[in-house]
């Protein structure tokens, strides 16, 4: 009997607690005017009729504030009746339509310039859709769709097509020529979300490749005219767990690329490519970010003109010059301090200081290539970037680097910070 009344007791015990959990009443998504709310609601793990959980709430919040039309985002919970409570998202949006204009000159004195207008909220619903078209002495357009919540909220496709054209060295027996490269491409990815902080991009990439000798050095082992068509299979692997504030991030993330290329030529054998970028962000004060990027990077140990690691302004080390080099393994690492001299409203204007940093293996060369003097490159300098707080990645930076062991400097200029 006691026993009896002992588990009468703990049964009502627990149906009292269950009754005393929070349930979701509704949820009001508020600030919203091109986002669909009914798509805020879709990347919600939050539901009407759950039980309310706080931390789910968080990870909600960070996931919208990731999309490129969200600025900022931010919750609040009212009391309905009973356990039951209502959700308030506010949201503050980006402008999502991007227009892009850039002017520069070649390496051999080229007027260039690039147009282009991307969405990256396409439908009020994180599609971004766009291209560009380029002129650096040959034609080069682009057109690219990315729709990761496409069949649900975990699942999507994103679909490139591009014809590119520029002028590139290859380096060979202590040697350099120009060449005229052509890459035309096709590449369908899956986009999956394993879950809150991982994610897998998977798919491939038809393209076909020429080269064609315009200057330089010539060798009977290097061919003046190539073209070779390739089937690129592609893996990656994100890890994410970044906390953002506007412009600042917190936190830690992790990108592993692989990729298999097959091709069937004299020149350039079926290989593979695998690199890892990791991330780390600090905030330092109200005002202060210290950024870090580690890329360590592998490929098939060919000993060809045609390596796939560059070691480029761009990419990696900021004012080493335009393809200045290339290899069949690299590590990199970026450090740069970001303070902010200004923010009001919608503008910020931040200033840096970085030191950049890099190893090269030399085509079918040796693991001790890392260690060799001649492969070591150091540049730090100072930048600044202008930042529109409305306006998706619209960030305007400019470098100024300069080498650690000789007289190499220069500026460098994009959109977007540098990592």
């Amino acid at each position: 009997m006691l026993k009896k009344l002992f588990l009468s007791i703990c049964l009502l015990a627990f149906l009292s607690i269950q009754a005393q959990d929070k349930i979701v009443y509704d949820i009001k998504v508020k600030g919203v005017k091109k986002t669909k709310p009914s798509f805020v609601k879709k990347l919600m793990e939050t539901k009407t009729g759950k039980v309310l959980d706080s931390l789910t709430l968080e990870n909600d919040i960070t996931v919208l504030k990731r999309l490129p039309g969200v600025a900022h985002a931010y919750y609040q919970i009212f009391h309905s009746h009973d356990n039951l409570y209502n959700v308030f998202v506010y949201i503050q949006e980006n402008f999502t339509i991007i227009p892009e204009l850039a002017f520069w000159t070649t390496t051999n004195n080229q007027f260039a310039y690039k147009i282009g207008v991307y969405e990256y909220n396409f439908l009020g619903r994180n599609i971004a859709i766009g291209g560009f078209y380029q002129n650096n002495g040959y034609n080069t357009y682009s057109f690219n769709v990315r729709a990761p919540n496409l069949f649900s909220r975990n699942f999507g496709l994103a679909f490139t097509h591009q014809n590119w054209k520029s002028e590139e060295p290859l380096f060979f027996d202590n040697q350099s020529a120009n060449y005229l490269y052509n890459n035309i491409s096709s590449e369908i990815l899956g986009l999956y979300q394993i879950d809150f902080n991982h994610h897998l991009t998977f798919g491939v990439n038809y393209f076909q490749e020429k080269y064609e000798y315009l200057r330089g050095a010539t060798s009977p082992s290097v061919p003046q005219n190539l073209k070779v068509d390739k089937i690129l299979y592609k893996l990656l692997y994100t890890y994410e767990d970044l906390d953002y504030y506007y412009h600042y991030l917190d936190g830690f993330k992790s990108i592993l690329y692989l990729q298999y290329v097959t091709s069937e030529n004299d020149f350039q054998d079926q290989f593979v490519i695998a690199w890892n970028d990791f991330f780390y962000y600090d905030r330092i004060g109200k005002k202060g970010n210290w950024a870090n990027r580690l890329r360590v990077g592998f490929a098939s140990n060919n000993d060809s003109p045609f390596a796939p690691f560059a070691l480029d302004n761009n990419i990696n080390l900021r004012g080493v010059g335009i393809i200045v080099d290339r290899g069949t393994a690299s590590i990199v690492y970026n450090t740069e301090y970001r303070h902010t001299l200004y923010d009001k409203k919608w503008f910020a204007l931040q200033a840096n200081a970085f030191i950049d940093a890099g190893t090269w293996r030399q085509p079918g060369g040796e693991i001790n290539d890392f260690w060799e003097d001649r492969n070591i490159q150091l540049f730090s300098g100072v930048g600044l970037r202008f930042i529109n707080k409305k306006i998706y990645n619209a960030i305007f930076r400019i470098d100024y680097g300069f080498s650690l062991k000789d007289n190499t400097r220069g500026l460098v200029f994009g959109i977007g910070q540098y990592f």
